[in-house]
């Protein structure tokens, strides 16, 4: 898939999806069912136009590219949004944008979907355009619920990964650069990926999770991961993510690891002596080798 910047585009007929797509949840997906590009924003709008408001991310940019392509479609066209593409008007965005930039034959977006200077475009207005043919999408369920993104980040945030996944098509993911391989770790009995989180995204709760973890070599490992302070070891640190990589012999500091969350095991504790921690960690990874399995 081409990842296109949007002043870089060229010119041709396009069937496109229209909206933030954070997480890529199945709703996003019913949105984008049929398109050939996509048409996304960056940074998210709210970030721009209402900064004390705007959510922490399910997804930063790469990660979406990454589940976009996975869809079949062949472009996504990236906005880098700001405050004079904020200004324009509804009417400016389809006229400038979706038809004379992009060349839209079908334009599909979700039935919520708002757009243009303070959010007066609608559905309505995609409607009545007669240069393209416009495809709304319902809003979509999953066991009486609505799937969001806002729904979906409350439960990453509560440790519901599991249940995240089901909304998702996926399990929640995070990916980073090993800031360091904790020789801690090893001496333990598990070689020991950590991540610092972007404050700019969705972070699973504290607490210990099975997980899958994909290193730089393509290789999946199960791991067992630790979200939160560190509370046997370090007092007044920030959050952080612990990966204890099961079977893994290498070196992995400052390389890319990709961690999918499956399932919380247990709540972040602090315990009475290091050998209490290390069978506590011996139970987690055997509980994340049957989950990952």
């Amino acid at each position: 898939m081409d990842v296109t910047w949007l002043p870089d585009a060229r010119p041709r007929e396009r069937h496109l999806a229209v909206g933030e797509f954070d997480g890529v949840h199945i709703g996003h997906r019913e949105v984008i069912r049929g398109a050939d590009t996509v048409l996304t924003f960056e940074p998210h709008p709210r970030a721009v136009v209402a900064p004390d408001s705007a959510p922490k991310l399910l997804t930063p940019l790469a990660i979406k590219a990454d589940l976009i392509a996975d869809l079949g479609v062949r472009e996504l066209v990236v906005i880098p949004f700001d405050g004079s593409f904020a200004a324009q008007t509804a009417q400016e965005f389809i006229d400038r944008e979706l038809i004379e930039r992009l060349g839209a034959r079908t334009v599909s977006v979700g039935e919520n979907f708002r757009f243009g200077n303070r959010a007066k475009g609608d559905t309505g207005l995609l409607r009545a355009q007669d240069a393209f043919a416009t495809r709304v999408s319902e809003l979509v369920e999953v066991d009486g619920e609505i799937v969001s993104s806002t729904h979906i980040r409350g439960l990453v945030s509560a440790g519901e990964v599991a249940a995240a996944a089901r909304f998702l098509a996926a399990p929640f993911q995070m990916r980073g650069t090993v800031a360091h391989g904790d020789k801690r770790g090893r001496t333990l009995g598990f070689p020991t990926a950590n991540l610092v989180p972007d404050n700019a995204l969705v972070v699973p709760g504290h607490g210990v999770y099975a997980c899958r973890a994909r290193t730089a070599d393509g290789a999946v490992h199960v791991a067992a991961t630790n979200v939160g302070v560190r509370p046997m070891f370090v007092t007044g640190r920030g959050e952080l993510i612990e990966a204890f990589l099961v079977d893994f012999d290498g070196d992995i500091y400052g390389t890319p690891l990709r961690v999918e969350f499956l399932k919380r095991l247990r709540g972040e504790k602090r315990f009475e002596s290091i050998d209490a921690l290390v069978e506590q960690m011996g139970r987690d990874v055997e509980d994340a080798r049957a989950i990952a399995a």
